[in-house]
């Protein structure tokens, strides 16, 4: 049982045969998927993992992470920034933007 495609199935407000349409599969398989101990194959996962935009860990509940990991540059960081950084990482989408428009304010606020 994958709770978690259940969860941001109905975040979304979409039925099981809205997602089933757009990751190829019935709407009878996406109801296996979330109440049965049925799991999808490993292409179905992806697709479901892009088109929640998650990852496929999240789907099955190996992370509490929502978002996907993405390219990242490698920097020197001290111990508070890494400390930014992996909290940030822990918020959904919507709670980063939300950070990210904090600081521009406070960069704005307080111009150098």
């Amino acid at each position: 049982m994958l709770k978690n495609i259940k969860k941001l199935r109905e975040e979304l407000g979409i039925s099981q045969q809205t997602l089933g349409d757009a990751v190829g599969v019935s709407q009878q398989s996406i109801n296996k998927y979330e109440n049965h101990s049925v799991e999808p194959d490993i292409d179905t996962l992806k697709k479901l993992a892009d088109y929640f935009k998650t990852s496929i860990d999240y789907l099955v509940e190996n992370t509490d992470i929502r978002s996907k990991a993405q390219v990242t540059k490698e920097y020197e960081l001290n111990e508070a920034e890494q400390k930014i950084i992996n909290s940030f990482r822990k918020l959904s989408s919507k709670r980063q933007q939300t950070v990210l428009k904090i600081i521009d304010e406070l960069i704005n606020a307080f111009p150098n």
